[in-house]
């Protein structure tokens, strides 16, 4: 049997530092992991270019030769202010990056480009609704089914649009939780592009419509894939929370079917479709958010 060889006075001394030092190390990699995790995704996001008029010498940003003519010798990116020639905005990256100079709005903003300019993972006003309707209302009876005072809701809007995140929509200044679902949804429905977008439409549609739970779910993961990276991380906190709200089924009446029938329509809308196709949708608008509600933690 060889002898084991003895510690060494010098190792002995060492050994708990080089412990300490490996534990503060991991902990420091660990917390930058955390904060890495916390930092706004970076979307892809292209440019939202109009024909413009340019005042006074100008050079295109993308190739730098000057941009002839009197008026229209261009095109400026209404999000982030990018003046380039029209030839070169083809070719232009989808870097866009809004400035909150140009994106003057919440509602009625185009969703990625409201997380752009305000450097979020989600609207912050989807973030501050569902906080607050969690905090104070998920016992409420007909939650999202019940209309708050639709000036109120306005109120609210405007608030948003004018202070952003400092929009005060506590109880203090809205009792009524409905007002604040209302404003929800109708931040979700004056979306110019809506949640689920118009290209997703028809996918989302077919999916609804396959009668086999399982070729259903495997069909709806596979059309998740079509959204936008903002529009799908959107998409999956709102079905997290409406999962959240059927918990409280007992006490707020709201089913996952019930919440499909409040937000199939108003987290889709079909692409320029005739009166009587549109009405025959709604059914599978309904069954689409149903589905991601009963299997928002398996889809997302």
């Amino acid at each position: 049997m060889t002898p084991s060889k003895p510690t060494s006075p010098a190792s002995t001394f060492w050994q708990p530092i080089r412990s300490f030092a490996l534990s503060q190390l991991t902990s420091l990699v660990r917390r930058a992991t955390l904060r890495e995790s916390d930092l706004a995704p970076k979307y892809e996001k292209v440019h939202n270019f109009k024909v413009h008029t340019f005042r006074g010498p100008h050079w295109c940003e993308y190739c730098a030769n000057f941009m002839w003519g009197l008026i229209a010798q261009g095109v400026k990116c209404a999000d982030c202010g990018l003046n380039v020639h029209k030839q070169c905005s083809k070719v232009v990256p989808n870097d866009c990056q809004p400035d909150l100079r140009h994106v003057k709005k919440v509602y009625s903003c185009d969703l990625t480009t409201l997380v752009k300019a305000h450097n979020t993972k989600r609207p912050m006003v989807v973030d501050m609704c569902i906080q607050e309707i969690e905090a104070r209302g998920l016992q409420s009876e007909g939650l999202y089914r019940i209309s708050g005072f639709s000036e109120l809701i306005e109120d609210v809007k405007l608030a948003f649009d004018r202070d952003g995140e400092k929009a005060d929509i506590s109880s203090n200044a809205y009792e009524d939780i409905n007002i604040i679902t209302g404003a929800l949804k109708l931040y979700f429905r004056e979306l110019p592009i809506p949640l689920i977008t118009y290209d997703a439409y028809p996918r989302f549609i077919e999916t609804a419509k396959i009668t086999d739970p399982e070729k259903r779910l495997e069909s709806l993961h596979e059309a998740l894939k079509l959204l936008p990276p903002a529009h799908c991380e959107t998409l999956r906190y709102l079905m997290a929370h409406l999962k959240r709200v059927t918990q409280y089924e007992k006490e707020n009446l709201m089913s996952s079917e019930n919440l499909g029938i409040v937000f199939g329509p108003t987290l889709m809308r079909a692409p320029e479709l005739d009166a009587m196709t549109a009405l025959n949708d709604i059914r599978y608008q309904r069954l689409v958010v149903e589905t991601l509600i009963t299997n928002e933690d398996v889809l997302f």
